[in-house]
């Protein structure tokens, strides 16, 4: 299991060793992935991942033929026509 590198930590608020909260991040990636890999992820899961990344920094871009191109492409966004109006 590669180790997850945490950068920035309140260590006033911490009552953890460090490298228990750093596995403990590790183990909640994991069981969050296989959880969605394996196609038994709940919706209330979903939202836990998207909220990790969030937390964590990671953002996506909506690249063509990307699968977030892809779901951007097909959700009911209202036109500019009808923004305009």
């Amino acid at each position: 299991m590669t180790p997850v590198i945490v950068t920035h930590v309140n260590v006033s608020k911490m009552k953890a060793p460090q490298e228990t909260l750093e596995n403990l991040h590790s183990q909640v990636a994991q069981e969050l992935l296989q959880r969605i890999i394996s196609g038994e992820a709940s919706s209330a899961d979903m939202s836990n991942a998207i909220k990790f990344l969030k937390d964590n920094g990671i953002e996506g871009l909506p690249m063509q033929d990307s699968p977030l191109g892809n779901l951007v492409n097909i959700l009911p966004f209202p036109s500019k026509e009808s923004l305009q109006n």
